[in-house]
C-alpha cells in the first residue's frame, strides 16, 4: 500500500477509486479527517488531506503526530508528501516540480517528536537524511516513466505560517542554503522517521519566494492557485506512474 499526505492543491486524488473511508483514532488526537482507501490502476492507496476537508487547517495547527501515526497503522511501503513551495533557486520557478533532498526546520511550538515522555530512556533519530533515499528514487523513476520533467534535489526550508515570508527572511533562507520555502515539511518528516516510514516528498513550486523572480511585486493568491494546479498535473500523473513501481 502506497501512503499519500495531500497538501495545498491536492485535496483529494482523482484519479482515486474509493472504497471507503475511515475515521481512526490515535493516542495524539484526531487526525486532519477521515483517511480515504481505494485503488489507482487497481494499486492499494490511503489518501489524508493534510489541511483537512475544505483546506480548513492552517500549517501550524496540523496535527502531524496523529496524521502519521494513523497513517503508520495501516503499514504503507511508502508515504509521500506533496507539499507546495516557494521558488528561492533560480531554477525552481513556477509550475516546477522538484524532490527534495534536505530540510532546514524554522519552525517552532510544533509537537515534534513521540519521545518527549519522562518515563522512558531518551532516544535519538538519525535524520542525516530525512527523506527514504529509495523512496526518492522511485519518485524520479516514476517521473521519467512519466515523461514529466523535475529537479532531483534541493534544499526545503520549512517556516511556521500562515504567513509568507519578508524579502529579508528569504535572503536569510537562501544564505542558509535553502534553495525552497515551505511550510509543512516538519516535524511530518522527522515524525515519519522516527516510526520508521519510507518518506519522501514531491514539491509543486507554486510561486517565486518574496523577491525572487522577474517582479518584486507580491503575487495575487488567485494567479499562484493557479499555477499550483498546473503543476498538480504533473504530480498526480507521476504518482499514478509511481504506485505502479510501489507495487513491484
Amino acid at each position: 500500500m502506497l501512503a499519500i499526505i495531500g497538501g495545498s492543491g491536492m485535496t483529494k486524488l482523482a484519479s482515486l477509486e474509493i472504497s471507503h473511508r475511515q475515521i481512526v483514532r490515535t493516542p495524539y488526537g484526531e487526525p486532519s479527517g477521515p483517511l480515504t482507501f481505494g485503488k489507482i490502476d487497481n494499486q492499494e492507496i490511503v489518501f489524508l488531506a493534510r489541511h483537512g476537508h475544505g483546506h480548513t487547517i492552517p500549517p501550524h495547527a496540523v496535527n502531524y503526530q496523529a496524521n502519521i501515526w494513523a497513517l503508520s497503522l495501516f503499514k504503507p511501503k511508502s508515504v509521500i508528501a506533496v507539499v507546495s513551495v516557494g521558488g528561492i533557486r533560480a531554477d525552481l520557478t513556477p509550475s516546477t516540480v522538484v524532490v527534495p533532498d534536505q530540510i532546514i526546520d524554522y519552525t517552532y511550538g510544533r509537537k515534534c517528536t513521540y519521545f518527549d515522555k519522562t518515563d522512558r530512556p531518551i532516544t535519538y533519530t538519525d535524520f542525516t537524511h530525512p527523506f527514504c533515499l529509495e523512496t526518492r528514487r522511485h519518485l524520479l523513476l516514476a517521473a521519467e516513466k512519466a515523461n514529466e520533467k523535475i529537479i532531483d534535489g534541493g534544499v526545503y526550508a520549512v517556516t511556521q505560517g500562515p504567513r509568507l515570508e519578508t524579502v529579508a527572511e528569504v535572503n536569510r533562507l537562501e544564505q542558509d542554503g535553502a534553495d525552497m520555502v515551505g511550510m509543512t515539511g516538519m516535524p511530518e518528516a522527522a515524525l515519519a522517521k522516527e516510526l520508521g516510514l519510507p518518506y519522501a516528498a514531491i514539491a509543486a513550486v507554486a510561486n517565486h519566494a518574496a523577491g525572487r523572480g522577474t517582479s518584486v511585486r507580491a503575487i495575487p493568491l488567485e494567479e499562484v492557485y493557479a499555477v499550483l494546479e498546473k503543476a498538480m498535473v504533473s504530480v498526480r500523473n507521476i504518482l499514478g506512474h509511481l504506485v505502479k513501481i510501489n507495487d513491484g
